[in-house]
């Protein structure tokens, strides 16, 4: 399918594909971020020559690849991850022990030099003597199962297994027997094992050396002889146990508390986990990409794809969670640089010399410019309220979630926002403050799922309070809710502090964190927030030794990657399902408080990245986003007409009443989730009729949205202790008000309402569409959406999308190119917009105008066109312009008060009236073609100022995109 895929892709004018993680991950991921190995492909993605295959065809059309790559994680669940089975075999004595993040001397003392493993679906002794957990012999070596887990059993517990019974083994053979005498000798190597806490090399080189010896005497002893296989067969069984026995499982019991590993129930265990984990996913581990060995050896293969052409770009997913991110994007840029170029001819043949002189070539350029960026990468990186890129990050940009929601912003209307805010408050009977929200969920997450990384900081902090006078009275249950408080009050994800570096930026949002912690618990004493603040901001007592400093300066960075996944849980997973206002706005990287966008901000957003990002990703949908760029353009419409949203609200409350149940004196669905459940189906709805299996399947999409949503808002159901009562009862509320018989007044008149809203919201979707590709920074397509698309949060967004019949379209798009005229075939898509074809067009015509100009919109300056008239504030306009040329872009907004009635089209003088755009005075006389209809207009005096008509440009397509001709 890549065959035909790619060519269209090409086509419609993208110039790179984006590819999620293709590295081996475990087996049935699907989305690739659960990695296993780094240095292998994803079989299950396409084999290598398929890859290759892959690779030709975009070269064929001239076309990159960006990669996303994973450097902070890995799966530990799946046996295929060679490192983490090598950790619980071999413990902090494994060669691999380091390139996991994990605590061997944890708070509880039960857990040192082992790990807490939380898969069990329940609490240990009831698994255990279920015989859900079962030892098995395999090819030498023994292992533990727990339904697919797989966990392997410390080599020098063989002994427990192999020495029990034995005296009925020689009671039953010759004492000369040489199978017998295998076994004891087998018994005794084991016993000189050296320790898995050996820290010599020469110790731990030895115990790898002897411990595969003796696996494999043993399995061959198994194979060879019959009587001793039948031992250790009957061994095994023996410790596994016999239901309804519970003492027959002591022998398993005992030998699994001398492993390296501690099993324990999943949802129990979040106060004593001693891995740090990929926020609050037991199943990924956080790896210390901040040592060099592991940097060298999970980058061994995307540094050959890169050296080989292959890997145009780097999509570095989540650095917040690295150790010091700076330093990473410098290694990584460092290495890019030198891996492009070692294949070069004209170096010298010694792979060294040649590795020595790119380097120094490197560090030269570097010497001129500290901010030189040798390779594409980007960074998946969330700003919070005007927060700015870290300066000394060698990348391009992030992803684009400012540009989203700062693009998503202007289409909501911004002076409705306290009418919204009654309207809400009415709805759900509460007055909700979003700050007050965020606040009591970052407390809630550090309470309930991530404990055990925020009481290691405490247990931390505690330590470095005792080695000082002043600070040692402070108790560690004060010191660990400073840091609670604290982070509850910060204002964005993390700092990046580094050693002896404390930025002005760091410094300002640490003091308001600290501050704020202050004034919420005034019966604290302060001097405990002033130590955590003079730890955080790196203020050293006099004569404090290095060590000391260096423990100070490792809290931090610790503490540093702890805020991320606290604010990213509490804010974007919790509260963002609880603070339903207008749910278009609550998006990643969003500020759901503020109602929307000035335009003046929107543009300045634009000019600054325009100076200083130029190609940075700007995106409107990713598979990260809550909403897809189409439901939240529907979504954004009901801004505008906050009066007919009250009425419909209030009509379908009352209509629908007789399908809520009251359980124990709650409602259910409670008011915040029905009002969220109306904003999804009209921003989700399809827009097309469907019917049937069609229909029962949206039916199942919106019930599997909002189990998602209430147990990511963890107020009446939850992931950790999910309430089935209650979820069961909103799904029978949700059949209740979509069935389809004539008596359910309400679906009649939602689809009454939800048909005129969509009709607004195309047109909104395609004026964004416009300004992402024509904005400063690399406009991004995530999968799809070339078409409508309604998608929901993951893993709705994931859904297989069908390229046959956008294929199709495109082919359709073209003919009609050749046999009509553009302004007729600009009409009739309008006309028949409901088909999606029309959004093709857009972005096929535009992309590819911006392909063949590309420095105008790479290079190009960016300034705003003011508009003037009845309907001045209906337009988003801005100037690209390099040298000669330029292309103006003129974008509808709030098309409630364009057209009233929705069958009417967005065209001529009716509708935008006396209305105009102001273009510089210099293109006085001057004429300009839109490139999706053809049409020429031209420019006129007015007033001391040269002006274009919207009624001219918009006379036939919604949106315009003007080539000056002459």
């Amino acid at each position: 399918m890549l065959k035909k895929i790619i060519p269209y892709l090409s086509d419609i004018g993208i110039s790179d594909m984006y590819a999620s993680p293709y590295f081996k991950a475990r087996e049935g991921s699907l989305h690739g971020y659960d990695i296993v190995d780094h240095n292998t492909l994803n079989l299950e993605v396409g084999t290598e020559e398929e890859y290759h295959g892959m690779i030709q065809e975009l070269w064929k059309y001239g076309m990159g690849q960006i990669l996303d790559i994973v450097p902070n994680h890995m799966c530990i669940t799946s046996k295929e991850n060679a490192w983490w089975m090598d950790v619980l075999e071999n413990g902090p004595g494994s060669l691999y022990a380091d390139f996991f993040d994990i605590d061997w001397e944890p708070v509880k003392i039960e857990l040192k030099n082992k790990v807490l493993i939380p898969v069990l679906g329940n609490q240990y002794g009831l698994v255990l003597e279920r015989q859900e957990l079962q030892l098995v012999f395999e090819s030498g070596d023994f292992f533990l199962y727990y339904h697919q887990y797989k966990f392997p059993i410390r080599p020098k517990t063989y002994r427990d297994i192999l020495q029990h019974r034995i005296h009925e083994l020689k009671n039953h053979l010759p004492p000369e027997d040489p199978h017998l005498n295998e076994l004891l000798s087998i018994i005794t190597a084991l016993n000189h094992l050296p320790s898995y806490t050996e820290k010599d090399p020469e110790k731990i080189a030895e115990r790898y050396r002897e411990k595969e010896i003796i696996k494999k005497r043993l399995w061959n002893l198994y194979s060879e002889n019959h009587g001793i296989k039948t031992f250790i067969d009957e061994n095994v069984n023996i410790f596994n146990g016999v239901t309804g026995k519970p003492e027959s499982f002591n022998f398993l019991d005992n030998l699994l508390n001398q492993q390296i590993y501690r099993l324990s129930q999943w949802s129990v265990a979040t106060e004593e986990i001693n891995y740090r984990r990929f926020f609050d996913i037991n199943d990924l581990a956080a790896i210390r990409m901040e040592n060099p060995l592991v940097f060298r050896e999970t980058h061994k293969l995307i540094f050959k794809l890169i050296r080989e052409g292959m890997v145009t770009g780097l999509r570095v997913d989540h650095p917040d969670g690295l150790y010091n991110p700076s330093e990473y994007f410098q290694r990584l840029q460092k290495n890019c640089f030198l891996y492009k170029r070692l294949d070069r001819p004209g170096y010298v043949t010694d792979t060294s010399d040649r590795e020595a002189e790119i380097l120094r070539q490197y560090n030269e350029l570097l010497s001129k410019n500290s901010q030189r960026k040798a390779f594409y990468i980007i960074g998946e990186k969330i700003f919070i309220k005007g927060e700015k890129m870290p300066e000394d990050w060698p990348v391009f940009g992030t992803t684009g979630y400012v540009f989203l929601n700062f693009l998503n912003g202007i289409f909501v209307e911004t002076t409705n926002a306290k009418i919204f805010d009654d309207i809400y408050a009415r709805f759900i009977r509460s007055k909700l403050n979003f700050q007050n929200i965020v606040y009591e969920k970052k407390k809630l997450i550090m309470e309930l799922v991530m404990s055990s990384e925020v009481n290691t900081l405490g247990h931390y902090l505690n330590q470095l309070s005792e080695k000082n006078r002043h600070t040692r009275d402070f108790t560690l249950n004060s010191l660990t809710n400073a840091i609670k408080e604290a982070i509850a009050f910060f204002p964005i994800y993390r700092t990046y502090i580094k050693p002896s570096e404390v930025t002005e930026r760091d410094r300002r949002y640490i003091e308001i964190a600290v501050s704020k912690a202050k004034r919420k618990t005034p019966a604290m004493n302060e001097s405990v927030f002033d130590f955590l603040k003079d730890v955080l901001l790196l203020k050293y007592p006099e004569n404090f030794k290095d060590a000391d400093q260096r423990e100070w300066l490792d809290f931090v960075m610790k503490f540093q990657q702890v805020t991320g996944p606290v604010t990213a849980k509490g804010l974007e997973d919790t509260t963002f399902y609880i603070y339903n206002r207008l749910a278009s706005l609550n998006e990643v990287g969003g500020s759901p408080e503020r109602f929307g966008t000035p335009m003046e901000t929107f543009h300045g957003q634009n000019i600054e990245r325009s100076k200083f990002w130029p190609h940075t990703f700007i995106a409107t949908s990713t598979h990260d986003t809550k909403r897809s760029e189409d439901v939240r353009a529907r979504i954004n419409v009901l801004s505008e007409i906050p009066d007919e949203w009250r009425e419909h609200l209030t009509r379908w409350r009352r209509l629908n009443k007789k399908n809520v149940v009251i359980v124990e004196g709650q409602t259910v669905p409670d008011p915040n989730e029905e009002y969220l459940l109306y904003q999804t189906l009209i921003g989700a709805w399809p827009v097309e009729p469907i019917t049937g299996p069609e229909y029962e399947m949206f039916k199942k999409r919106i019930e599997d949205y909002m189990v998602k949503a209430l147990r990511e808002a963890k107020v009446n159901t939850s992931w950790i202790n999910p309430n089935a009562n209650y979820e069961n009862i909103l799904m029978s509320f949700i059949e209740a008000i979509l069935n389809t018989t004539r008596r359910n007044k309400f679906l009649k008149d939602f689809q009454a309402f939800q048909k005129q809203i969509s009709h607004y919201g195309i047109y909104n979707s395609l004026s964004q569409t416009l300004l992402k590709i024509t904005s400063p920074g690399i406009p991004e397509f995530y999968q799809g959406t070339e078409l409508w698309d309604f998608s929901l949060v993951d893993p709705d967004n994931r859904r297989p999308v069908d390229y046959s019949i956008r294929i199709k379209m495109l082919e359709e798009l073209k003919r009609s190119e050749q046999e009509m005229l553009l302004s007729e075939l600009a009409k009739e898509l309008t006309i028949n917009k409901d088909n999606g074809k029309i959004k093709l067009y857009l972005i096929y015509k535009a992309l590819n105008y911006r392909k063949a100009n590309r420095e105008i919109f790479e290079r190009g300056d960016y300034s705003p066109l003011e508009a003037m008239g009845e309907k001045a504030m209906n337009v988003c306009s801005f100037v690209r312009q390099f040298g000669n040329s330029m292309a103006l872009v003129v974008a509808p907004r709030f098309f409630t008060r364009l057209i009233q009635q929705p069958e009417r089209l967005p065209f001529g003088k009716e509708v935008w009236k006396d209305s105009v755009i102001i273009v510089p005075h210099e293109e006085t006389e001057k004429k300009y073609r839109n490139i999706f209809t053809g049409e020429i207009v031209a420019t006129v005096s007015y007033k001391d100022a040269t002006i274009l008509y919207l009624s001219e440009i918009f006379a036939h397509f919604p949106v315009a995109l003007l080539e000056k001709i002459i």
